[in-house]
Formats: structure tokens, sequence, C-alpha cells
């Protein structure tokens, strides 16, 4: 764990691996030190903004490196089902890459829980981790354009729902209708850090 003052109310904390990310944001989002404001998760990172009326960078540094980072721990965040409809147009292609046929793609994406681990791309796109690696795949070589509203794709070891039509490369195996990003709810983003989520096969 490495920590580097960010500005004049911000800590960036770089760690070894996603793993420690995610538990390290657990812990500081169960237990959350005075004056800190918001935590902000990425793959190898998690910036720690405070108040600085309230605290100081020494106070929440000491409150970072007192967390115990337990592997696994995906804190108490909200769970969310996520339906399906699984015709995603590289359905097929997925199939061929991972060795399984559709239906078995369908069943390990359906059969095992997701964590959002972080945010980007785009507003309210989540970059969700699973427990399975069977589905890890490559970016597509020939990037679409336009990628629908609410495509369900996976990339490396991702999974992720595309919340608004937008250029991807990542390889599509459903849809859902879920809105999850709404600028007129509170939080606009369904998909936020922290949020376990589970993938629901529906009916086309």
């Amino acid at each position: 764990m490495r920590l580097l003052p960010c500005g004049d109310a911000g800590l960036l904390v770089e760690l070894a691996d996603r793993d420690e990310v995610l538990a390290l944001f657990a812990g500081l989002d169960r237990e959350r030190p005075d004056g800190v404001i918001d935590l902000v998760p990425a793959a190898r990172t998690l910036l720690v903004t405070f108040a600085s009326d309230v605290t100081d960078l020494g106070r929440v540094a000491t409150a970072v490196r007192s967390v115990e980072l337990r592997g696994g721990d995906r804190g108490d965040a909200e769970k969310l089902d996520v339906p399906v409809v699984y015709d995603g147009a590289d359905l097929a292609d997925v199939a061929s890459l991972t060795g399984l046929s559709e239906r078995e793609v369908v069943a390990a994406h359906t059969g095992q829980e997701w964590t959002v681990a972080f945010c980007g791309f785009a507003p309210g796109f989540g970059y969700l981790v699973g427990e399975d690696d069977r589905l890890h795949v490559p970016r597509r070589t020939d990037p679409r354009t336009k990628v629908p509203t609410g495509s369900v794709a996976l990339a490396g070891e991702f999974s992720g729902v595309y919340p608004r039509e937008s250029p991807g490369g990542w390889q599509l195996i459903g849809r859902t209708d879920l809105v999850s990003w709404d600028l007129h709810r509170e939080p606009p983003a369904l998909l936020s850090p922290g949020v376990r989520v589970r993938f629901v096969e529906v009916a086309r």
C-alpha cells in the first residue's frame, strides 16, 4: 500500500490488486472515517476525498492504514438483480472463445455473483467482476460505432451494462430493459462501486 497526497483534500491509495481495492473500499465504506466525503475506486487505486475543515491528511492516512484488508471482502453493499434477454450479437463468438456452448455461457453469467469494482468509460458504466474466470474474453477486434442502450457485455475479466448508446468494443451477449443511468434519479447510477449483481435470464 502506497499513500499519495492528492490536492488539498484528497489521498490516493495505490494497492497491489483489485481485490485489495475492493477490500479497502468495503472497509472504509462500512465505517467511514469522520470527514471523508467520497471513495472512488479504480483498478489498482482508491481515491479518498475529505473535508479539510473536519479532518486532515494525517488522520485520513491513519484510518486507511488501520483497515484490515480481508480477501474477498465485498462489504454490505446493495444487491441488485438485472433481468437479461440473452440474444446478444456476440453470444456465439463468446461461446467459441470460451469453449462453452451458448447455453453454458448464459448459465455461467447468471450462475455467479458480480461486484461493481469501479466506474468509468461513460457515466453509469460499472466494471463488474465475477467469481468464475471461464467468461474472460478479449474485446472485439472491430469495435462498433454504436452499441445500443442496455446491452450486456463482456470484455477481459469484466461484465458491464451500456447505460446509453455509445461506441464500444465489448462482446455483446444480451440486453436489459433496466435503466442503469437516470439523471432524474438519486443516485443516477444503479451500478455504483460495491453493488453486488445477479444477472437473471428472462424471456424475449
